[in-house]
Order: C-alpha cells, then sequence, then structure tokens
C-alpha cells in the first residue's frame, strides 16, 4: 500500500514537470526582450545632378561639344636660319600689323649686305670704263683707225661689264632682304597664342617662333558623327553656349562642313561662325552647339518651328520598365526615389533627349539606375565631372561602388 505521504510527493512531481516548459518559454521570451534592436540601414549613395531644360530643342536639334578659335591662325617662323636674341611679345599679347615681334643676331647678315654693295660698286667701275672703251674703239673704227674684231672685242668686255653689274645689283638686293629677314613681324592683327622658340635659341629657316591668332571673326569647331551629317549643312542656325560664361546664349551659323572624315577619329570637322561674338569668348573655351533640325533651305512648317522644354541626360539614366523608359528622381522633401516615366524623343551616343516627364531642377540618378528601388532613402553625390556625359562609365563605376557601401536594393 503507497502511503499518503507518497501520494503527495507524487502530485508535486507531476506539477512540476507540467510547469517547466512554461517556465522555460518565460526565461527565453525574457532573454530576447532585453537583445537590441538592429541598426538601419546606411542611406544609398547614388550619383545625381539637378537636370534643366533647353527651351527651343524639342524640334529635333543636334547637340555637340564646341571648342572657340580664330577662324584665321598661322605660326610665325623666320625665313632664315640664326640665332634669337630678341622677342618683343608674350604669350596673350596683341600684335599689330607690321609690329616687330623678335629679331635674329644680324652680324652676319650685314656683312653680307656690305660685301654685296663692294661688289656692285666695283662692278659699276667695270662698267663705266667697259663703256668709256667701247666708246673710244668705235670712233676709231669709224676712222679706220683699228679693227672689226678689237672693236668686237671692246663689245664683248662691254656686255660681260653690264651683266657683271646686274648680277651684283640682284645679289645686293638679295643680301638686303636677307638682313630685313632677320627682323620678325606680325602680319596681320592678332593674338599670340604659343611661344615655340626661346631667346638665345638657334632656329632654323621655317621653325615656328610664335603662333598667331588672327583678330576678327570667331568661328567655333565641332566633330560629328556620321549618321548626323545628313542633318546638317552650310548656313545651318545654331545656339552655342560656354561653360565659362554662364547665362549668355551666342548665334552662329555652319559655315563650312568637311567633305572627309578624320582618320583617326572618324568624325566629320564643322566649322560654325559666331555672328556676334563678344569680347568674352577666348580661344580655346569649350561648350555647346545646339544645331536646327531645320537645315538652310529646307522649308520648315509651324509646327515644326514650336519650341518645347526638352532635357539632355546621359543614357546611363534611362531605365527601362518592360518597354516603357522611365528615370529615377530623388524626392526633395524625404530623399527617396521615385521612378517617374519619361518620354524620350531620341537617343544619342551616350545622351537621351526627354521632353516629357521631367521638371526643370529635377534631381535625377545618372547611374547604377538598376541597383536602386522605388521608395528607397539615398543620399545624391556629385559627380566629379559634369561638363560632358563623356565619364559616364566612371560616374557608373563610382555609382557601383557607393551602392556597395550603402547597401544596394534589389531593382524592381
Amino acid at each position: 500500500m503507497i502511503s499518503q505521504k507518497s501520494h503527495a510527493d507524487l502530485r508535486v512531481l507531476r506539477a512540476g514537470a507540467r510547469a517547466a516548459p512554461w517556465a522555460l518559454l518565460a526565461v527565453l521570451g525574457l532573454g530576447a526582450c532585453q537583445r537590441q534592436a538592429p541598426p538601419a540601414a546606411a542611406p544609398a549613395l547614388v550619383l545625381a545632378l539637378p537636370v534643366h531644360s533647353y527651351l527651343g530643342s524639342g524640334n529635333g536639334g543636334i547637340r555637340y561639344p564646341v571648342e572657340a578659335a580664330a577662324r584665321y591662325s598661322n605660326p610665325l617662323s623666320f625665313r632664315v636660319a640664326g640665332k634669337l636674341i630678341e622677342r618683343n611679345l608674350r604669350l596673350g599679347d596683341l600684335a599689330h600689323q607690321g609690329q616687330i615681334l623678335a629679331r635674329l643676331d644680324p652680324l652676319d647678315a650685314e656683312k653680307q649686305a656690305a660685301s654685296a654693295r663692294a661688289a656692285l660698286d666695283a662692278a659699276e667701275h667695270r662698267l663705266a670704263y667697259a663703256r668709256q672703251q667701247l666708246d673710244r674703239d668705235q670712233t676709231q673704227f669709224a676712222q679706220n683707225l683699228i679693227a672689226a674684231n678689237q672693236l668686237e672685242q671692246t663689245q664683248d668686255a662691254y656686255a660681260a661689264a653690264l651683266a657683271g653689274r646686274e648680277e651684283s645689283a640682284a645679289q645686293l638686293v638679295v643680301a638686303r632682304n636677307t638682313l630685313q629677314y632677320n627682323t620678325l613681324f606680325a602680319d596681320h592683327d592678332g593674338v599670340i597664342t604659343s611661344e615655340d622658340a626661346d631667346t638665345g635659341q638657334v632656329v632654323a629657316a621655317g621653325q615656328a617662333v610664335y603662333g598667331l591668332a588672327w583678330s576678327g571673326d570667331t568661328d567655333v569647331y565641332l566633330d560629328a558623327a556620321a549618321g548626323d551629317m545628313g542633318r546638317i549643312a552650310i548656313g545651318q542656325s545654331a545656339s552655342v553656349t560656354f561653360a565659362a560664361l554662364p547665362g549668355q546664349r551666342f548665334a552662329a551659323k555652319v559655315r563650312e562642313v568637311a567633305p572627309a572624315a578624320d582618320p583617326q577619329s572618324r568624325s566629320y570637322r564643322v566649322k560654325l561662325t559666331l555672328i556676334q561674338p563678344a569680347a568674352g569668348v577666348r580661344f580655346g573655351m569649350t561648350g555647346e552647339a545646339l544645331l536646327s533640325s531645320t537645315a538652310a533651305g529646307d522649308q520648315a512648317t509651324a509646327g515644326d518651328q514650336a519650341t518645347a522644354a526638352t532635357f539632355n541626360i546621359p543614357a546611363t539614366a534611362i531605365f527601362h520598365r518592360g518597354s516603357e523608359p522611365a528615370v529615377w528622381v530623388i524626392r526633395g522633401n524625404d530623399s527617396t526615389l521615385e521612378l517617374r516615366p519619361v518620354t524620350v524623343r531620341s537617343y544619342g551616343e551616350r545622351s537621351a533627349l526627354v521632353t516629357q516627364g521631367l521638371r526643370d531642377s529635377d534631381r535625377i540618378v545618372l547611374a547604377g539606375v538598376h541597383t536602386v528601388f522605388a521608395g528607397e532613402h539615398v543620399t545624391p553625390v556629385k559627380p566629379l565631372f559634369t561638363g560632358e556625359d563623356e565619364n559616364d562609365a566612371d560616374a557608373a563605376a563610382v555609382a557601383d561602388a557607393g551602392r556597395g557601401a550603402g547597401g544596394a536594393g534589389a531593382a524592381p
């Protein structure tokens, strides 16, 4: 028989066994409450810039980088060899037509000119003597005092003296020109664009000493792709802007189109002339030209001339949601991403022209568009180079690095 005390102990053990799991769960729950929540992910770094519209470019204009240059320029050099002893102008100085720019050591040229002058004097004396002798022999021959062959010899001596005098005169002219060639004059008004020789240097004939850009008309050069040559014609209007002159636009016209491509770049050089160049436009400035879609001589309708706000953005900023193009826009209030559908009018080699979907000053993601998602909190980073789209590959690499540091999300 089991005693009453044993029954009581058995009931206590059974109650403890039933309560043990609940006690374990309570302890685990208490430990979980003491754990800290994981830190929030840092905002992702993305390359972004505000976009700005171009009024009047919605008619299909062509956009190219350009460089300002003088219409005419040439190297300045001496026509003879010698030692450079004097330079009067420096880089960037203005030159006036007829101004003395540099000199060579004239000692040898002066000696040659003096020698040529002495030779001419001697030739003139010989000529004078030969003329007097010819006059005497002609008089004596008329009186039959000398033979005919003696007169002929006198005539031959006179002819030789006359030729010698002409030769000496020509040599003197050459010597004087050589002496003058030791001084370098400016052929036209202009600005010195390069210094190619130093004082004390011995230069060869024809070796460049200065580079001179002529004053007058200012041209801008661009290199057009072969695919755009059908849309560019002489007389076509254009609008030019320079990075160094913000807020200013200059009207221009196409002056010259190269008939053949450059053998290295396979592009075609196009020269535009600024209609009213400003004093602030300096040679070598870089900028952008927008050529109108209507070439000279074409008849454009009023609808073709309608202006529209167009955005020129890098091609790496376009994200395709299905078959529809879109752009990641950073909201200004909370720096989160919004995928906004856009209308792309045309695609270039490295850029795209967007006509609808963007507003002026919208900040868009320039690269890495397939590594972000809608609503993601980001930190915009300005690219190192913002003038042209030629650094899109570098921008994408930097964006990918930033995505790795900040924690990239999957594309939608």
